[in-house]
């Protein structure tokens, strides 16, 4: 079963949060970070035109929040140098709510989400 329409209000409002904080509005045309809701996974982008035809946007990972609902558990995922999706890390990225996880993307505390 994919979410709600409660539980993707709930998406919005954190990671949704997330990602109009963290675009500049000034320069929206340059930079922005977007969503994506696909099956039980959230999917985190920093966008930018591209560097040979600035009409299309290139999309890089910058954080992926996965659900299992038969543990009622989110894991957070970064994406590294090898462009694949890795645990964060174990001791903080899982969680019963969805809202401690994004509150580490935030945070950044090491870099690996916004370098």
């Amino acid at each position: 079963m994919a979410f709600s329409e409660f539980e993707l209000k709930l998406i919005d409002k954190s990671v949704g949060n997330l990602c109009r904080e963290r675009t500049p509005a000034k320069n929206q045309n340059e930079l922005r970070f977007t969503y994506e809701v696909k099956g039980h996974g959230i999917l985190v982008w920093e966008e930018r035109p591209g560097w040979r035809n600035p009409e299309e946007w290139t999309k890089m990972g910058v954080a992926k929040f996965l659900y299992t609902r038969s543990k009622k558990q989110w894991k957070l995922y970064w994406m590294r140098r090898d462009l694949k999706w890795h645990l964060y890390d174990p001791d903080v990225s899982v969680s019963n709510t969805l809202e401690p996880l994004v509150s580490v993307v935030a945070q950044d505390q090491w870099g690996a989400f916004f370098g």
